[in-house]
């Protein structure tokens, strides 16, 4: 039996691999733009041509990148990299992305396992976790260099989100499940909220005023109020909720379960799941569509997900190797891209490289 398992995960990778740059959707209308996705086991960064899936370029990076985070005008990129079981990462790569450049590499010094970051609108700064010092980092991308750090007092903070003013931060730490939460005016840590166990995927709603956390241990997401800070609900999702993203009118909150195999859809309104959209392989011509779904069920392993728009998002698929593309009208997927060994991170930038 475990044989079996094995050789239909590995044929389900591999159809899947096959299928990528021929199953393009239809219809794409105006999809400018370029995903740009972290190879994890390539320690190298794709950008792909949102609209056709054609991988323009191929630039390194540090050992085994993790995250990208893509800055409000689109033109520069920031990959943390993590770095393996046996060489914690301390660097962050820099690339230009209209000119299709790596502009530098950012030495964290004692900051190790750089990971989540966000983007400090209208600024050349980017907030980033540092699990090895237990830290979240304000980093300028233009001089390449660390500005401040706050402490978290928390184990293996993974990722941050912040509200659109940028007043507040919040860091889920994955080993006590709580979250951190800084004033960033002043650096201050005004309070640790219990989220869940293993507290990791998070955003904040585009109005500010909730932020939603993935307990990935408990199988839940919690819902806290930005201003007091009180936890509004707490929602069932199966299974091993990993990442999260608002669509950027804030309907709907998306979740990556990375152990059930499939992309979560929530309605932000009555707090209700939608949809759970299964990452499987096309369908073979002529194969029957349910066995077909059955056999191949929770094998792509979805961890990074980005939303550009309210019509589509994307999201990286490790075991597969490939992006799949959720069309949220459908809430179906309608193509899937190459995107180098083990994708986890990734980001969208509307400009290209030339």
């Amino acid at each position: 039996m475990k044989k079996l398992i094995v050789f239909l995960v590995s044929f389900s990778a591999l159809l899947l691999s096959f299928s990528c740059g021929s199953n393009q959707p239809s219809g794409y209308g105006d999809n400018a733009g370029t995903l740009i996705v972290a190879s994890k086991s390539g320690d190298d960064v794709y950008f792909i041509d949102r609209q056709s899936g054609e991988v323009m370029l191929i630039l390194p990076s540090g050992r085994e990148p993790h995250e990208v985070e893509v800055s409000d005008n689109g033109r520069i990129a920031v990959v943390s990299n993590y770095g393996d079981r046996e060489q914690a990462g301390n660097t962050l790569s820099v690339y230009d992305v209209p000119e299709g450049r790596l502009i530098g590499v950012i030495d964290l010094g004692e900051h190790t396992r750089p990971h989540g970051m966000q983007w400090i609108t209208g600024t050349d700064r980017l907030l980033v976790t540092a699990e090895g010092s237990r830290s979240l980092l304000v980093v300028d991308a233009t001089r390449l260099e660390v500005v401040n750090a706050f402490y978290t007092e928390q184990d293996v903070s993974h990722m941050v989100a912040a509200t659109p003013d940028f007043r507040l931060a919040f860091v889920p730490s994955i080993r006590t499940g709580n979250v951190t939460v800084f004033d960033l005016e002043n650096g201050d840590l005004i309070a640790q909220v219990y989220s869940g166990r293993g507290a990791e995927g998070i955003d904040v709603h585009p109005d500010g005023h909730e932020v939603w956390v993935t307990n990935r241990a408990d199988n839940t997401i919690t819902i806290i109020d930005t201003q007091s800070l009180e936890v509004l609900d707490v929602l069932d999702c199966e299974d091993f909720p990993i990442r999260a993203k608002f669509t950027p009118d804030g309907r709907y909150f998306l979740v990556s379960n990375a152990r059930s195999g499939d992309i979560a859809v929530f309605d932000t309104g009555d707090r209700k799941q939608l949809a759970s959209i299964r990452l499987t392989p096309p369908v073979p011509e002529g194969a029957d569509e349910t066995r077909y779904f059955a056999e191949f069920e929770g094998t792509s392993i979805p961890i990074g997900l980005v939303v550009p728009d309210n019509s589509r998002a994307y999201v990286a698929n490790t075991r597969s190797d490939a992006v799949s593309i959720i069309d949220l009208e459908s809430m179906r997927i309608v193509g899937h891209f190459d995107a180098g060994r083990e994708p986890d991170g990734i980001s969208y930038s509307p400009l290209r490289p030339e």
